[in-house]
């Protein structure tokens, strides 16, 4: 596994400011090496002050594609859709082309079925080379208390899947569309946005190594990582870590 680069802020006002700048480099970057940006986003209320301010940036939002790390099984124009928070806090108030922006699908009867069309979305958008995995240029993940990121809930069948780009997730009996394990891993860059004393937890497991992964499902994610902690979230873990 790659080691993580861990850094902390002391509140989240700190750390959406330097997202936003992490955030546009790799946009920059991509743009002039690939003349495009992918990039998946996560849901919850820590990366929305994020999006406020992405949506004030000046870039050029025509090569941006807009993906989902993972979405509830509700309409976009429920309170609760990914989707539709990033669109009223950002996506809404710049401009971008809607081709470019792909939101999960959540209007079929069977939430396979919306994984498939969906994972055919990026396959499309991303026009891998033949027999690789398509990547990603930048993944933002949050984290909950109980250590699952997007989707990947603990003890769950989506932490298994390594033959697919999106699954189905299990949240205490409701299905959630989710990118995979493998697919995750994949991206060029993944940044984890960790807020609030109650994933201290989870963190200290985690970034340690010594939790069990099917209980703490972030430690699944491997690739190329950045984590940024707010001081709360940090407290006690990264010092014990000595990182």
């Amino acid at each position: 596994m790659n080691t993580p680069h861990i850094q902390t802020f002391p509140n989240l006002q700190a750390l959406t400011a330097a997202a936003i700048d992490t955030v546009l480099e790799q946009a920059a970057a991509a743009i002039t090496e690939r003349g495009c940006f992918t990039i998946a986003l996560a849901g919850g209320n820590t990366p929305k002050p994020l999006y406020e301010g992405l949506a004030k940036a000046n870039t050029p939002w025509a090569q941006w594609q807009i993906f989902w790390g993972d979405e509830r099984y509700v309409p976009h124009d429920h309170p609760d859709s990914n989707a539709g928070m990033a669109m009223a806090t950002w996506l809404k108030h710049i401009d971008i082309p809607t081709a470019n922006i792909h939101p999960m699908p959540t209007d079929e009867p069977d939430p396979a079925v919306a994984a498939d069309r969906y994972e055919a979305t990026l396959q499309q958008v991303l026009a891998p080379a033949t027999g690789t995995i398509p990547s990603l240029d930048l993944i933002l993940l949050g984290m909950g208390p109980d250590g699952h990121t997007a989707s990947l809930f603990p003890h769950t069948a989506a932490l298994q899947i390594r033959d697919r780009l999106v699954t189905v997730g299990d949240k205490d009996g409701q299905p959630r569309l989710t990118l995979t394990v493998p697919f995750i891993n994949q991206a060029r860059y993944i940044l984890f946005l960790v807020t609030g004393a109650n994933k201290q937890t989870a963190l200290r497991h985690i970034l340690s190594r010594t939790g069990d992964p099917h209980t703490y499902p972030a430690m699944l994610i491997e690739g190329q990582c950045t984590w940024f902690l707010d001081q709360a979230a940090a407290e006690g873990v990264v010092k014990q870590q000595g990182v």
